[in-house]
């Protein structure tokens, strides 16, 4: 009897640990798919989606409204356009004394997960510049910082309703990291967002347009302007002076032609350059 108690009870430890190592195992699968970056939800507090608010116009009047996103400007903070080669906004920099944030909209699916794609994607472009990246957890969750010779950045990603937006900080060696005054800046930037992605279709990753304030734009039109006069009269000025040092060249050799002329004049004929005097006199030599 105690031969077959015996066999019973290693029977039982062995499905025990069989049980146990496929435990175990299952385990570490599930560790190994889970993803600690993801988010489900936006946190409370934004970035918001336009038609989710209950008083649009009046978010947009408290935030710089630059069409497909209204964001709330910083203290003190300075506005930067990035115009592209045709003449169009392309990006609006945030600028700060730390560096600048830059917030822009894209196109997505109905269903989340486009900020993963981007983020693998800028990740393998930025090693290939030779960038040192480090996968960080913040209030969106996955964060990407990348460490340059010269300059620090954080990519932050959240991803909407059809609509994924991107904030894009960037600053001295230093100024990006995860608990940096900028990258404090950008945060609280983004999560006051309000992203407005309208009814068109629109490619998955296209950005949404950038559309200025009438006010910003009519400012950005008078510096072009300004930048233009100011071309032209550096111009004009350049092809004064270069007029001007040709007369002074051409009146400098003019005199020097003049003095050589004086002077052969009065010197006697045997001293004058290529000639010994008159042909009698070299007669009667």
């Amino acid at each position: 009897m105690f031969g077959r108690k015996k066999k019973a009870a290693d029977e039982d430890l062995d499905q025990f640990e069989d049980l146990r190592d496929d435990v175990e195992a299952q385990a570490e699968a599930d560790e190994f798919e889970v993803d600690e970056f993801d988010v489900d939800e936006r946190p409370e507090g934004g970035p918001y989606d336009r038609d989710e608010l209950d008083d649009p116009e009046g978010a947009a009047q408290s935030r710089l409204d630059l069409g497909s996103v209204q964001v709330p400007l910083p203290e003190g903070g300075q506005i930067q356009v990035e115009m592209a080669q045709d003449g169009t906004p392309q990006a609006v920099h945030l600028v700060t004394e730390h560096g600048r944030v830059t917030i822009a909209a894209y196109a997505a699916p109905k269903s989340p997960g486009q900020w993963r794609e981007v983020a693998g994607d800028l990740a393998e472009s930025l090693r290939a510049d030779q960038a040192e990246i480090s996968v960080q957890t913040g209030p969106w969750g996955r964060e990407l910082h990348a460490v340059t010779p010269n300059a620090d950045l954080r990519f932050i990603g959240v991803d909407g309703p059809r609509w994924m937006i991107r904030c894009v900080v960037a600053g001295p060696v230093g100024s990006a990291g995860l608990e940096a005054p900028l990258t404090a800046i950008a945060r609280e930037i983004l999560a006051g967002t309000v992203v407005n992605r309208g009814a068109e279709p629109y490619p998955v990753r296209t950005p949404l347009p950038v559309v200025l304030p009438q006010m910003l734009a009519e400012q950005l039109i008078a510096a072009q302007q300004q930048q233009m006069q100011a071309q032209q009269q550096a111009a004009q000025a350049q092809q004064t002076a270069e007029v001007q040092e040709a007369a002074v060249v051409e009146a400098a050799a003019a005199a020097e032609a003049a003095a050589a002329a004086a002077q052969d004049h009065t010197l006697p004929p045997e001293e004058r350059p290529g000639g010994s005097g008159s042909a009698m006199q070299q007669l009667r030599r």
